[in-house]
This record gives C-alpha cells, structure tokens and sequence, in this order.
C-alpha cells in the first residue's frame, strides 16, 4: 500500500512555528487563522505518528522528533519551490527597504527567514533612514518598506510597537555639574528629534558627544561608556543599563514599526506578499517582550 504524501501546507507550517516560535505570528505569516494552523500540524504529526513541538501556555519548542524533521521538511519546502521555479522562468524581485533602526543586528535572522520561505525571490535589500526610505517608495523605487516611525502617514500597516530606554554600558557614570552625553544616529533620525525634544521639554541639559552612521555604531559607543542612548533594548548586547529611572529621565514612549507597500495578497503578489508577511511576523517576535 501507498503512504499519503506529505501535505507540503502542513510542512510549511511547522517549519515557520518553529522559526517564529508561535502559532499566531504562522497564521499571520500564512495569512490564515490560527486554529488552521493547529490544524494543519495535528494533520502532520498523525501522518508521521510523532508529535513534533512541546507546547506551553508561553512558548512553543521542537520535540526531539521535531529537531529531526525540521532540516528534511526545510529541504522538501526548498526542493518543491526549485520545481516550480523550473516553469516559472524568471524570478520575482523584491526591492525592500528596511530603517536601520528597525533591522539592527536581527538583519541577518530577517534576511535568511525571507529567504527560507521564498528562496525563489530575487531580494534587493536597501538600508537607510525612515524619512530616506519613504522618499524612495514614494519614488517607486522600493516594492516596500520597513520604518520605525509612521512619519503622520496613515499608509501603512502597523507591524508591532517596540519599547526605548535610555541606555548605557554597565558602570557607567555620568560627571556631575555636565550635560547628559547622548550618543546618535545622524540626521535626519525622528528617533533623535523625540528623544531631544523630550528632555528640552524637561529643561535637562544634553549634549550630542557621539554621532553614528548606524545602529552597530551607536551600540559599539554606547558598550564603550561614551554615554547614554535613546535605543531599543535588543539593539544591544546583554549587560547594558537602563539608566532613565536612576537619571530621573523622561519616559520614552514605545514606537511604531509600521510596514507600507503597494503589494497586496493575491496570484501577482504571491511569494512578494508572503515573503512580506514572513518578515512582519519575525519582527512580532523579536520586539515582543521576553
């Protein structure tokens, strides 16, 4: 007797819950619902006669059968897009822009989730500034953009909203009688202008002893003891201090990281709008709260 084939739907899924680590973000990423997922992965895990995650009422991880099937189901999710790539002819492009202050050191984790799950894409990546970013797709120049603020556009969909803190190196500390040394990205950052404008409007002295041309710049002068930054909390390595409190700082509000492209779900936007969605649902992950 036959076995039934694999549901390549159902592989699928259980590749992105284990890349993303929830059901929710996979039913986003899949646009489907998350009680079809679910379903899709008992239907997977019958068909092997294993279960493949260990799930709790907080996090979901791989079974030892499921750590074993993943680098199979990887490469039939990989070989079943060569084939259809064969009749397809060339590839689709996707032209995304994605803000510095978005991306950060998680670019390489985003890039190859992108990648995972539509390995047929010709991915053009540009990095650069919200305001830079939104001038281009305004241009058309760029399918899509990832920016960290909504810039008083109401154009984009809101992908999550990260939290900011006030950070510096451990032991650091401030001299006392000087202005707060803030360290920066260069300008035009709508990060910089909220975080500025929030301690003039405290009337707390600062003063700009750093400049960045990006994220992994800022980090390194912040790890450095240079002084204190206006950054979210994943941008740098484990050990750094949150110094607002103790500084008597004002609260920095959690900010939008907000998703714009013209490209819809649909048979034209196909792998582009799946590869989008792949990307806001890695993002959920890595701005949620631990």
């Amino acid at each position: 007797m036959i076995e039934r084939p694999l549901d390549l739907d159902a592989v699928e899924a259980f590749v992105r819950i284990a890349d993303l680590g929830s059901f929710t973000l996979t039913a986003e990423a899949m646009g489907t619902s998350q009680a079809a997922v679910s379903l899709k992965l008992k239907r997977l895990e019958d068909r092997l006669g294993h279960r493949l995650l260990e799930r709790t009422p907080r996090h979901v991880q791989l079974s030892l059968q499921g750590a074993a099937f993943l680098e199979h189901a990887r490469e039939l999710l990989a070989v079943h897009e060569r084939a259809l790539a064969s009749f397809t002819g060339k590839r689709q492009r996707l032209a995304l822009g994605v803000s510095d202050h978005v991306a950060g050191p998680d670019l390489p984790a985003l890039i190859a989730r992108m990648a995972a799950h539509a390995p047929q894409l010709l991915l053009e990546i540009r990095l650069a500034s919200s305001g830079e970013l939104l001038q281009s797709y305004d241009r058309r120049e760029l399918d899509a953009v990832v920016v960290r603020l909504d810039m008083g556009r109401s154009d984009g969909e809101l992908i999550a909203e990260e939290p900011f803190a006030w950070l510096a190196a451990p032991g650091w500390q401030p001299r006392m009688g000087e202005p707060l040394p803030l360290l920066n990205l260069a300008q035009p950052c709508g990060v910089r202008a909220m975080a500025t404008g929030l301690l003039d409007a405290c009337n707390r002295p600062w003063s700009e002893v750093f400049v960045g041309g990006g994220v992994a710049a800022v980090a390194a002068a912040v790890m450095a003891g240079l002084g204190v930054a206006a950054i979210a909390p994943r941008m740098l390595p484990l050990g750094a201090v949150d110094v607002g409190p103790w500084l008597d700082l004002p609260a920095l509000p959690r900010l939008p990281v907000m998703l714009h492209t013209r490209i819809r779900a649909g048979e034209r936007g196909g792998r582009r709008r799946e590869a989008l969605n792949t990307l806001a649902a890695a993002l959920k992950s890595a701005v949620r709260p631990a």
